[in-house]
């Protein structure tokens, strides 16, 4: 009994050094985890204020690149019912920041693939649902005159039934939905799919409703030369 307490005291601090050390060793990164709580009755563990920065090559400067308050990274027991071991995944007060010399297409994908191995590192169960309350996206471009920073604020992101446990006969059984504002105006994003299909099926459904441009003037005169007095914005879109 005092063998097992023991290690229960002990292994969040192993869980945190194997967590730290692997965030230190990713390739082009560079990150670290404040503090990490274990809850086993839940089959939980939680880390909290962790950050991931992206290393240039050359000299070595770190670019903030993600961060959040808290990470919760769990097994999702309603889909036990259905006979399937699944994840869920939370972030609290989540950061995503892109700057320019990494927004073309390439080098996208590549910090996409990136996050999504790191993630997979840390969650060993396939993730079934996935969900980001009080996030911002953040997109930084030091080169242009002037200062271009933008983001979108307030992003709550809610995406279920990933892995398809429910028993469903629908042809979109997965759902990923977004709201967030962006300037005193609110952009809803919802989408449908099925991620299991070798060619993914989906739909999706966006609006950009009564962003103010003025507010959006350091991106207008960065890259269109357009100095915007007054006026409002909005976008729909629908795909298929």
């Amino acid at each position: 009994m005092i063998l097992l307490i023991a290690i229960r005291l002990v292994l969040p601090y192993i869980v945190l050094h194997y967590a730290n050390k692997r965030l230190a060793e990713m390739p082009g990164y560079y990150g670290h985890i404040e503090d990490l709580d274990l809850n086993l009755y839940r089959g939980a563990y939680t880390l909290k204020t962790m950050y991931l920065n992206k290393v240039d090559s050359i000299d070595n400067k770190q670019i903030p690149f993600f961060s959040s308050q808290v990470i919760d990274l769990s097994l999702e027991w309603p889909s036990l019912l259905h006979g399937r071991i699944v994840g869920k995944l939370e972030f609290e007060t989540a950061v995503m920041r892109f700057t320019k010399d990494k927004v073309d297409p390439k080098k996208l994908n590549d910090d996409s693939s990136s996050f999504s191995h790191l993630i997979k590192g840390f969650m060993p169960l396939r993730i079934n649902r996935f969900e980001v309350t009080n996030g911002k996206i953040q997109y930084i471009d030091p080169t242009s005159k002037p200062l271009v920073d933008i983001s979108m604020v307030n992003t709550h992101v809610l995406a279920t039934n990933l892995t398809n446990v429910a028993d469903s006969t629908q042809l979109l059984p997965s759902t990923i939905n977004l709201t967030s504002d962006v300037y005193e105006g609110t952009f809803t994003f919802n989408m449908k799919i099925n991620l299991l299909l070798k060619d993914p099926t989906f739909e999706f459904k966006a609006e950009l409703k009564n962003t103010n441009l003025v507010k959006l003037n350091p991106f207008l005169l960065a890259y269109a030369g357009i100095d915007i007095n007054k006026g409002n914005f909005s976008l729909y879109s629908e795909v298929a």
